[in-house]
């Protein structure tokens, strides 16, 4: 599993069965509170990736 955020084509290939590429805001130049969506949106993804990967969030 490879899950890239955002960089597309421009992102190294890595051997991997499976390719996600999450598109997510750039939290470079932003405030603490403009970034906590962000980290709150990469959370909500991994924790239904791990679902759909039958691994139990803990």
């Amino acid at each position: 599993m490879v899950v890239t955020m955002g960089c597309g084509d421009a992102c190294p290939v890595y051997p991997g069965g499976r390719y996600l590429d999450w598109d997510l805001d750039d939290p470079d130049g932003k405030t603490v509170e403009q970034i906590r969506p962000i980290r709150d949106d990469i959370e909500r993804r991994v924790r239904a990736l791990l679902a759909d990967l039958g691994v139990p969030a803990g």
